[in-house]
């Protein structure tokens, strides 16, 4: 069941006579108030001055205070929102709207406003509407929209109020953006909690089609197993040999900027992982349907890409299997051969992301990309090294790196660089064949991470490993991660392009 829309708009003016169902008025921790609050508090007769110096409300970042029926404005209900005692940083901001954007969709609210004059300050406009429109997306995520029985959550429409009419339109392009990154954050989500009966490879093909019915300018082709044996893609088709889901090798091709060398996101498919022979144990197994969350995310990025219609070269390459094991399951100890030629022994079946990622990268090359970034839930070490917070980031392109840090430091979506060192990459050495596919404990993202660089050679490349933060195990639930810090990256690009 797909979110209902939301509608957001961007006015200049006072708030006070502006009716809507819920007043969001961003507040700081300590007087005197700043001009646009200070505004709202004198129609309150000082009630908001009063609250603060009486400690009912503290300001701290993200506090709320919800006033029902405030006289002397014309909305029902005005929320307070705590920006804390000093100024906010950009990460502060992004906080606080989460937290106001929560607090609102817990009530039966319709409409709200935004008061964004103080918020803005030397904040560019059209940064922080999309940051805004993007996190109340978010917040309005529901899996079974009735869960609440319809009582909470019926925010339909968000109005940004600026003082500055000049603002209005680079507020509203802002929001544009922010709804459509939002949109296939969204999706995303609902492709990763889907319980793995349903989301199968066979399913992530049917919606590649759809998104390339919705949006025309997206080409969609499907490889099936006959024409990637075709291709020597062994060490993918390995992974699916245990199931009777078909594979496929799906391919999404965005020309917003065809004169361009493309950015190629390539996602890990698996759309359940038992390990293979190599099972896994019992516990949170269940949680396994979210190993396709690198596939989700790259068409929720080629979904926000195509509905906002950016102009950049885009190709999402998506290689999907499930992971069982039966008596035709590869066992430890086969060795395959990849696309790419070079020989793979399989020391462990639950390793199997990378065998899929490899074909897919040595696939990428024919696009002649200009980078190419793997987005996968590859490795349980990066959980234990980085927790939910950081994505594991790995390139041997310090300019790629750098771009890519910067881009999740903006969006609030966070990364963090390992090394890929060759002292690393020698753990990798086997007996039987070019390349072992484990590494051995010690440093498993990491070699995992070594593991992709032999297929990656001949263009610029990074791989995010997101297995710590594409889904929440309590309570459960996909994040849409990574998709903000690419979005951000693929911004970034496109306004360097404009401005060179």
């Amino acid at each position: 069941m797909p979110d209902h829309a939301l509608e957001f708009s961007a006015r200049a003016g006072s708030v006070i006579p502006f009716k809507t169902d819920c007043l969001i008025v961003p507040v700081p921790g300590k007087l005197p108030l700043p001009a646009a609050a200070a505004a709202v508090d004198a129609a309150l007769g000082g009630q908001i001055s009063a609250l603060v110096t009486a400690g009912d409300f503290t300001g701290a970042l993200g506090a709320a205070l919800m006033l029902h029926q405030p006289a002397g404005l014309a909305a029902s209900r005005l929320l307070l929102i705590g920006t804390g005692k000093e100024p906010p940083m950009p990460r502060d901001v992004l906080n606080l709207i989460a937290a106001a954007a929560r607090a609102v969709l817990g009530t039966p609210a319709k409409s709200a406003a935004l008061l964004v004059t103080d918020l803005l300050g030397e904040r560019e406009p059209t940064t922080f509407a999309r940051q805004a429109a993007r996190l109340f997306c978010e917040a309005g995520y529901k899996y079974r929209p009735g869960d609440d029985n319809g009582k909470r959550g019926k925010l339909a429409r968000l109005t940004l109020v600026c003082e500055e009419r000049s603002q209005v339109r680079t507020l509203t392009r802002g929001l544009e953006l922010g709804a459509a990154i939002g949109k296939g954050i969204n999706s995303a989500r609902r492709l990763g909690d889907l319980p793995g009966n349903v989301c199968t490879p066979g399913y992530l093909a049917e919606q590649a089609r759809e998104l390339g019915k919705r949006h025309p300018g997206v080409s969609v082709r499907v490889l099936d197993e006959k024409q990637m044996a075709k291709l020597k893609m062994g060490a993918l088709l390995s992974v699916t040999a245990g199931t009777v889901q078909p594979a496929y090798l799906i391919a999404l091709e965005y020309r917003g900027a065809a004169a361009q060398a493309p950015v190629v996101l390539v996602g890990k498919g698996i759309t359940f992982d038992s390990g293979g022979i190599s099972l896994k144990p019992g516990a949170k197994m269940d949680e396994m349907k979210y190993d396709m969350c690198g596939a989700a995310s790259v068409l929720g990025v080629m979904e926000a890409v195509a509905a906002a219609a950016l102009p950049v070269h885009l190709v999402c390459l998506i290689p999907t299997v499930e992971n069982l094991p039966s008596g035709t399951a590869t066992k430890p100890g086969d060795v395959v051969t990849s696309m790419s030629g070079k020989t793979i022994e399989i020391l462990n079946t639950d390793a199997e992301g990378r065998l899929i990622l490899c074909d897919a990268l040595t696939y990428a090359a024919r696009y002649k990309p200009a980078v190419v970034i793997d987005i996968a839930t590859l490795t349980g070490a990066c959980v234990v090294a980085l927790g939910k917070q950081a994505s594991g980031l790995f390139s041997p392109n310090d300019t790629l790196a750098a771009e890519l840090l910067a881009a999740g430091e903006a969006s609030g979506d966070r990364a963090w660089r390992l090394p890929l060192w060759k002292e690393y990459d020698e753990q990798l050495k086997s007996n039987f064949a070019d390349i072992a596919n484990i590494g051995g404990p010690e440093a498993g993202s990491i070699t995992a991470g070594c593991f992709l660089a032999r297929f990656t050679r001949d263009y610029t490349w990074a791989h995010l490993d997101i297995a710590g933060t594409a889904w929440n195990s309590g309570p459960k639930g996909a994040t849409g991660r990574p998709i903000p810090l690419l979005m951000e990256y693929l911004l970034g690009r496109i306004d360097a392009a404009g401005n060179a």
